[in-house]
C-alpha cells in the first residue's frame, strides 16, 4: 500500500472504461475507480500482450454510494504471479498475498483482470 500511495496512484492513467467513478456490481463496493501504473498503460497503448507483465500494478478504490472511500484495493504482477492486497479506507489490510478470495473471483479474467483487457 505504502508504494502506490508514495506513487501517488490516483494520478496515474485510468483503467479502459474507468474515466471517472463507475458503478459497480462487483465485491469491491457501489463505485469504483480503477488506476494503472506505467507497465500496464504500456501494454494497453500496444496491444501486443497475452498476460500482463512483471510489475504491473492496478489499484480499485471502491466508494459507497454516498461517495465515502470504502476500500483500496491493490494487484500486482510478480515473478511467481499476482499478489493481492486489500485495505480499508483506514489503510487497514483486510487480505494479501493470494487469498482464494481474490484468485477465484479473477481467475476467469485475461490473466486475472476482470475490469478491462489487453
Amino acid at each position: 500500500m505504502q508504494q502506490v500511495e508514495d506513487d501517488d496512484y490516483q494520478g496515474w492513467a485510468r483503467a479502459p472504461g474507468y474515466a471517472e467513478r463507475t458503478p459497480s456490481d462487483a465485491p469491491h463496493s457501489d463505485n469504483v475507480e480503477i488506476f494503472v501504473n506505467e507497465i500496464v498503460q504500456a501494454t494497453l497503448d500496444t496491444g501486443e500482450a497475452s498476460e500482463w507483465p512483471e510489475g504491473s500494478i492496478i489499484v480499485k478504490d471502491g466508494y459507497t454510494d454516498d461517495g465515502d472511500l470504502a476500500l483500496i484495493a491493490v494487484m500486482e504482477k510478480r515473478e511467481n504471479g499476482w499478489f493481492w492486497a486489500e485495505y480499508d479506507a483506514d489503510g487497514t489490510a483486510l487480505y494479501s498475498g493470494s487469498p482464494t478470495i481474490c484468485t477465484d473471483c479473477h481467475e476467469p479474467g485475461a490473466d486475472f483482470v476482470r475490469a478491462f483487457g489487453f
